[in-house]
């Protein structure tokens, strides 16, 4: 008979407050987006929101997703999206002051 008591397919338990944590991060976070969007910074708003939204998504990733706890291969198959967004939003930051 199998063992019920056998928790290894379930790989990692982390406690309550670890997830307490990243969720007051996560408000506090988002109420200090929306006291900059309530703040005129001229061209800077957009990274600001756009660092803001990152960090978020990286608390996402890292503590709802299990990212930390994965091996390289997995991280490397995450960076790839991460690189090219990056890649997107230079482009379009470089290509932005030279449009009329």
């Amino acid at each position: 008979m199998e063992n019920k008591t056998d928790n290894s397919h379930m790989g990692h338990i982390l406690p309550f407050r670890v997830y307490f944590s990243v969720l007051l991060a996560l408000l506090a976070l988002t109420i200090i987006t929306v006291a900059v969007s309530r703040v005129d910074l001229g061209t800077w708003n957009i990274v600001v929101a756009l660092l803001i939204a990152s960090a978020k998504a990286l608390l996402v990733a890292l503590f709802f997703m299990h990212l930390k706890y994965e091996d390289k291969l997995t991280w490397f198959y995450a960076f790839i999206p991460v690189f090219l967004l990056i890649l997107l939003i230079s482009g379009v930051f470089i290509d932005n002051p030279f449009r009329g």
